[in-house]
């Protein structure tokens, strides 16, 4: 690196030193004045930084070239609300206790202790029940902020043995304090896997479901084992990878499942482009989410317009369409009115309220986890 103090010309100051003195190049005429010389390295031009978009920017290009929602006419659905639908404990899984913005809970044989910002109550069970958990999450407790987990007892490796009504899985730890599988599901679960069976034995004409944003595939391959024809979306390649490592500890890898890695709003539209067609529709979608292709999810912004999609990919003979929603400063009367506008003239019923877990022992608590609505055909 050459010292500021050396010889020679100053950087960019387009002056000789003054020890120099340029003189006319051969052939000028007299009293001409001397052209200072060029630097043998002049400096590049500077670049401008790359123009970084915001999200909300990023977020109303994706939505520039959106046509307006065109809302379903007919009359509405029927309506009943609150529905109150409770996971309680069992061998797969139980919340053992919940309070100070904690919660401890049993997966299989392991005991995990990590944040719940909805339990403001006091704990029930012992301190030193909470400090022999297996696994304690710690670092940002905000719902898609990152940490690390602890192993107080043992160390733990990335992943352990689970099983849900019968069905092998592993469950994961992961650096946003999720661990794989959102228990309260497991209703919904066995609302689909139901619906699938009676579908089957009364008509036997294939089910074909759709699982957007489906994550590690519990509902994908829960509805495959029952006999339907699955669609799994997911727009992180990692959790697709996930999915199918746990389609082959099932032991259902053969099932018909498509794994697609795309964003779901994208993958709907072409769908819906493509005329393609549902009995089941799962929508589990995330508050806040990027697509592969750095697309950019707002619940709020984008979901009127996904749901009227999911209406459009709902066959002649459609059986249900869930949907679940986490973290939202919202109620299930929005996501209801929502569900109602958009399952226009198709009759059924709008089911809508919140999925809550019944905490172990007496004297049992009810943990409120999310908001749904469901449409159902009859």
């Amino acid at each position: 690196m050459r010292n500021h103090r050396s010889k020679g010309p100053s950087k960019g100051s387009g002056r000789p030193a003054r020890h120099e003195r340029p003189q006319p190049g051969p052939g000028a005429p007299a009293g001409a004045k001397a052209r200072p010389p060029t630097p043998a390295n002049p400096p590049a031009p500077e670049t401008p930084p790359a123009r970084r978009d915001s999200v909300e920017e990023i977020a109303r290009e994706n939505r520039r070239d959106r046509p307006p929602v065109e809302w379903p006419q007919g009359a509405r659905p029927g309506f009943r609300a609150p529905v109150i639908l409770e996971v309680e404990p069992g061998a797969d899984y139980a919340l053992l206790d919940s309070g100070d913005g904690e919660k401890l809970e049993r997966y299989g044989p392991l005991s995990i202790r990590r944040p719940e910002n909805q339990a403001i109550w006091p704990r029930r069970l012992p301190a030193a029940l909470w400090e022999g958990a297996d696994a304690v999450f710690t670092g940002d407790t905000d719902e898609e902020g990152t940490g690390r987990w602890r192993f107080p007892r043992e160390p733990l490796g990335e992943t352990w043995p689970m099983r849900q009504d019968g069905l092998p899985y592993l469950g994961r730890f992961t650096s946003f304090r999720h661990v794989g599988v959102f228990p309260e599901q497991a209703v919904h679960w066995r609302f689909m896997t139901d619906a699938i069976s009676r579908e089957l034995a009364n008509s036997g004409r294939p089910v074909r479901v759709l699982n957007l944003f489906g994550y590690t595939g519990l509902a994908s391959l829960l509805a495959a084992r029952a006999g339907a024809e699955v669609t799994h979306v997911d727009a992180s390649k990692r959790a697709i990878g996930w999915a199918r490592e746990n389609a082959e500890l099932a032991g259902l890898s053969d099932r018909p499942i498509r794994w697609i890695c795309e964003d779901a709003v994208r993958y709907a539209e072409r769908e819906a482009r493509r005329g393609s067609a549902y009995e089941i529709v799962l929508l589990d979608p995330p508050k806040f989410g990027r697509g592969p292709k750095g697309e950019v999810w707002q619940l709020f912004e984008d979901l009127p317009h996904l749901l009227v999609l999911m209406r459009r990919l709902l066959s002649d003979r459609p059986l249900a369409l869930v949907l679940t929603a986490y973290s939202i400063r919202s109620s299930f009367y929005s996501l209801s009115a929502l569900m109602g506008e958009a399952m226009r003239g198709l009759g059924g019923t709008v089911e809508s309220g919140e999925l809550v877990i019944r905490e172990e022992g007496a004297d049992a608590r009810l943990l409120s986890t999310s908001l749904f609505s469901r449409w159902v055909s009859a």
